[in-house]
């Protein structure tokens, strides 16, 4: 997996990530430390209040992003975004109000919604061959991983030595050295759009329709309407992990706080050892049984926890509910690693920053709907409860996207007004009234009966 790093360029953007993701880390424990100086036993309602404002920076700002990812070199864009947060960072430690928190957390979320889309676009341009970039995914999966075991365990580290607000200036010099790493790498030109014209213009041309071009691809292409279904069971397993593991550890067990981590740490360990095998798993098993088993065990692995959670004792349930984590982050990775490949294939180069951007936008607004039922339910009306309600949206998302993602992934069509030696018709063969071959849904001009649907 290892060998991607051989590309120069793929090199210098991994590397940008995942200072990037230790900077965001080192921030994450410091930003906590600041809201109980600031607010004291309100903390809590600080930090709820940081983490809703991030989800909505990300779904509102990853679409607009979208629609001017075009106008803005991405080299700029992205660098732009790392000297954002950077800038973020340097002011943090001399707030002292509550509202400060919440705007320096909006901007800061929002440069990582311009950031982010836009890095997952670029890779596919700099890894073409399908295999590099499984590769690529996978690593991009790990950095996730490793950086929610490596950051908090970094951050005890220095707090031995500093106090908490010179973690921001650790955070403000990862920014910085991503900033640096993106302007060193030699990024390919992106695919220029085609002109617009007819009925393709009018879907594309206004600010407001670039805006929602992603999310219309997302609801044009039968595979994406289930990835929508996908991101919804994931954000429903992930939510019962990061909200209520605390509660689990503390009020049902009786354990420690240092248990905490270890039951954290038991979900990115399933996370990373799926990403791991997956790249040779996908060489041999499409993305659709991957994805859609992943999103079916996370159904099996609520029952699992319906169990831990409803026993009254017992030296087990400890051992158990590690198991249940580590099966929730392996569940959770059958799904999102193969995402990537997934978008790749379903629309045109073109348009690849509106449909990550989309992907980033719509998932983030899953989990800003499933974070609070987790924490309001388990707290109001007890665990059970919360894993009833959350492992029934896991498995009605995860039956809808069996039944959305039936259609062949390969289609069988034709063409009529293109040229002969237009480059889509590579690989066609001439029938009796035009051009006939066969590649993955997508929704462009090429496409009308696809693009109709949006």
């Amino acid at each position: 997996m290892l060998t991607v790093l051989r590309n120069r360029t793929y090199r210098r953007l991994f590397a940008a990530q995942v200072i990037a993701l230790v900077g965001t880390g080192l921030a994450t424990v410091a930003l906590g430390l600041l809201a109980y100086d600031i607010a004291g036993a309100d903390a809590g309602s600080v930090l709820g209040t940081a983490l809703a404002i991030k989800m909505v920076a990300y779904v509102a700002i990853a679409p607009a992003v979208g629609a001017v990812a075009d106008r803005i070199p991405r080299r700029a864009l992205m660098v732009g975004a790392d000297l954002t947060r950077a800038g973020v960072a340097l002011f943090l430690p001399f707030v002292d109000q509550v509202w400060q928190v919440y705007v320096l957390v909006f901007l800061l979320q929002s440069a990582s919604a311009a950031f982010t889309p836009t890095f997952q676009a670029v890779i596919p341009d700099v890894l073409p061959k399908e295999r590099d970039y499984t590769r690529a995914l996978s690593m991009s999966r790990l950095a996730y991983d490793l950086e929610s075991l490596f950051s908090p365990a970094l951050a005890a580290a220095l707090l031995s030595v500093i106090t908490y607000n010179w973690l921001f200036t650790g955070t403000m010099l990862g920014f910085l050295a991503s900033a640096a790493l993106v302007v060193s790498a030699v990024l390919p030109k992106p695919v220029p759009a085609p002109p617009t014209d007819g009925a393709y213009a009018k879907a594309t041309g206004r600010t407001y329709a670039k805006a929602t071009a992603g999310s219309r691809l997302f609801l044009a292409v039968p595979q994406l309407r289930a990835l929508l279904a996908l991101n919804l069971a994931v954000a429903a397993a992930g939510a019962m992990v990061t909200v209520n593991s605390v509660v689990y550890v503390r009020d049902v067990l009786r354990l420690s706080t240092g248990a905490v981590p270890l039951a954290l740490g038991a979900y990115g360990a399933g996370s990373m050892i799926a990403a791991l095998v997956l790249p040779h798993v996908l060489e041999r098993v499409s993305d659709r049984t991957v994805m859609l088993r992943g999103a079916l065990l996370l159904t099996f692995v609520f029952v699992g926890l319906g169990t831990v959670t409803a026993a009254q004792s017992g030296g087990w349930r400890w051992p158990a509910l590690l198991a249940v984590w580590a099966a929730f982050g392996a569940a959770c990775s059958m799904v999102l690693t193969p995402t990537g490949r997934l978008i790749r294939r379903s629309v045109p180069a073109e348009k690849r920053t509106a449909a990550f951007a989309a992907q980033f936008s719509l998932s983030h607004g899953c989990w800003l709907l499933t974070y609070p039922l987790a924490g309001w339910l388990g707290a109001e009306a007890g665990l059970s409860a919360a894993v009833v309600a959350l492992g029934g949206i896991a498995l009605a998302a995860s039956l809808l996207a069996v039944r959305l993602w039936r259609q062949p992934t390969a289609v069988e069509h034709e063409h009529t007004g293109l040229h002969d030696e237009h480059p889509h018709l590579a690989g066609a063969t001439r029938g009796t009234t035009g051009w006939q071959h066969r590649h993955g849904v997508v929704a462009d001009e090429l496409h009308p009966a696809q693009l109709a649907r949006t």
